[in-house]
């Protein structure tokens, strides 16, 4: 399996990504510079955390505007795994990929640490090795991870089962509905504040981000089932 790490000016989690994929999951990855209009060689997509284009206007409000995020776009028509984190997450947002959008922390603080989150859904490519209600610990690093979204919306995705993650024990950051994480509705694209490449071995404190990519790689084997 073949995974892209999506790099734009500002990135600055791109390495803790390829990390995770190279060396923690041991599969092949390649770094993707944005402006990149083709990534049909890619079975996944990986946008990391940062600051791309400085957080001008909004987090993620330029970064939409790559020539990268066509593909992008391509990719998740066509059903592959794409994931948000922290900005990636901000960005999928901006690029409509996924719906909401971010506010300031309601500390109006940038956070830092680790913090506890419970698996909604474990029945989505990014968390099928996971329990269902698995209290996980997971790295945050924002300042704007406020996640919004009209009661239409979230009922919507309540419903359909698209908050994969939700804070547990306390809040950090004033997020609707405690909300983590979410997939769009064909369950292919999720966006994330936590840092789950920063939880990959219990040398960083917690290897609970793990099991997210081998989820991933999980489904892209039972999907690509190669008979002779």
């Amino acid at each position: 399996m073949k995974f892209a790490v999506i790099v734009f000016p500002g990135s600055n989690c791109d390495v803790d990504m390829y990390h995770a994929i190279a060396d923690e999951l041991q599969e092949e990855v390649e770094y993707v510079w944005h402006d990149e209009e083709n990534l049909d060689r890619f079975d996944a997509i990986l946008l990391p955390g940062g600051f791309s284009y400085g957080d001008y206007l909004r987090s993620g409000a330029i970064a939409r505007f790559s020539n990268v995020m066509k593909a992008v776009q391509k990719a998740a028509d066509e059903g592959k795994p794409i994931l948000g984190v922290c900005n990636g997450f901000q960005i999928l947002l901006e690029a409509g990929l996924l719906p909401g959008a971010m506010r300031r922390n309601n500390s109006l603080k940038f956070i830092c640490r680790p913090v506890s989150l419970k698996v909604e859904n474990n029945e989505t490519m990014f968390t099928s090795s996971y329990e269902q209600g698995e209290i996980i610990t997971i790295p945050i690093a924002h300042g704007e991870g406020n996640y919004y979204c009209d009661e239409p919306t979230l009922k919507r995705l309540i419903e359909n089962r698209q908050i994969v993650f939700r804070y547990y024990g306390e809040n950090p950051n004033g997020s609707l509905s405690d909300i983590a994480g979410i997939v769009n509705e064909k369950g292919n694209v999720l966006g994330m504040m936590p840092h789950p490449e920063r939880a990959v071995d219990v040398l960083l404190g917690s290897a609970d981000g793990l099991k997210l990519f081998q989820s991933i790689v999980k489904y892209w084997r039972e999907t690509h089932v190669i008979t002779a």
